[in-house]
């Protein structure tokens, strides 16, 4: 990647999250997020009270893309067919005709997934992973790019169906989001009471494509990736980087898709910052957001208040950063 071409990358990222952020007060961390989940194709869950302003972010993004947004409140009486869509029988022409759901967008905002049943999880799950969706004989393509940011609230339990653990895996990132300070809060309600701004698009889907192809060139250093691999094993085998006594607060830890979409969304940050070689506080930067979803924690864990966040906060401090030859020579 040339420097010019990289000053061209880098300042049309900048401008899509400058322009998010007219809107957007506080949200730095799950601005970025969200363009590391759509440079490397990656879908995120994100966990926080209501009124946080995450619907309005995914809709100020899609317009800053100049993408598509459609948002589905998930409750308990939905069904596959509200989401994916479904065959229609229309008495003049005698025919079926196809009505398409509102995951067919770019950008799609699941409201409160864990309010719906398992089968309607399970549809949406299939979309993010196949990229398509088949209603009766016919199989249509999801536009791209798509990404989908489900959310959650973490204070209502009732009436609620938890996601299986092997369902939350398919999610790139689980990102938390948490309280504006005095000063952000000061700013929200001075922009909730005036005019909002028209956003513009920055750029288009077709050049995201591009960007995203852009992405996988990006250069991860062996190193680097056997760290990924390590952090992933600490989490199963925890003694062998010298923290034994959290083995009994995880029952089971990572799958191989956390150290996968680790480097898959390091190359995605490395790209957002300008760069074509990916640094380990990339990886490190990242490692809560890939990892603390992916980590079954034991009735122990609960009864003494440990959170995945603990443990991998512990983890990471015991596992040597590597120090690639490759990054300094570029």
């Amino acid at each position: 990647m040339d420097t010019s071409s990289e000053k061209g990358i880098t300042g049309a990222v900048e401008q899509v999250l400058y322009e998010v952020k007219k809107t957007i007060v506080g949200q730095d961390a799950l601005l970025e997020r969200l363009m590391v989940a759509l440079l490397s194709r990656g879908h995120i869950l994100v966990e926080g009270v209501p009124g946080l302003a995450k619907t309005l972010a995914v809709k100020a993004l899609a317009a800053a893309i100049g993408g598509q947004f459609h948002r589905v409140q998930f409750t308990p009486d939905l069904v596959p067919a509200d989401i994916v869509g479904t065959r229609v029988y229309h008495q003049l022409s005698g025919e079926f005709q196809v009505s398409l759901g509102p995951v067919f967008t770019n950008l799609l905002l699941a409201d409160e997934i864990n309010r719906a049943p398992a089968k309607v999880q399970s549809a949406l799950l299939e979309v993010m992973q196949e990229q398509q969706v088949t209603i009766g004989r016919e199989t249509h393509h999801i536009p791209r790019p798509f990404l989908v940011m489900a959310t959650q609230n973490p204070i209502e339990s009732e009436g609620t169906y938890p996601l299986p653990e092997a369902q939350v895996d398919r999610f790139m990132m689980k990102v938390v989001v948490g309280y504006p300070s005095s000063t952000e809060e000061f700013v929200i309600v001075e922009r909730a009471i005036s005019p909002l701004p028209l956003l513009q698009a920055i750029v288009d889907p077709s050049r995201l494509i591009e960007m995203q192809g852009q992405v996988e060139q990006v250069y991860v250093d062996p190193s680097l990736i056997e760290y990924s691999v390590r952090l992933a094993n600490a989490t199963r085998r925890p003694e062998e980087v010298g923290q034994g006594d959290l083995a009994r607060y995880i029952s089971f830890g990572a799958s191989p898709r956390a150290s996968i979409n680790l480097v898959l969304a390091a190359r995605a940050l490395a790209f957002i910052r300008g760069r074509d070689y990916v640094i380990p506080r990339d990886l490190t930067e990242l490692a809560l957001d890939v990892f603390r979803h992916r980590l079954v924690l034991s009735y122990e864990a609960l009864s003494d208040d440990v959170t995945a966040d603990t443990i991998l906060t512990r983890v990471l401090a015991a596992l040597p950063v590597p120090v690639p030859v490759s990054s300094g020579s570029r």
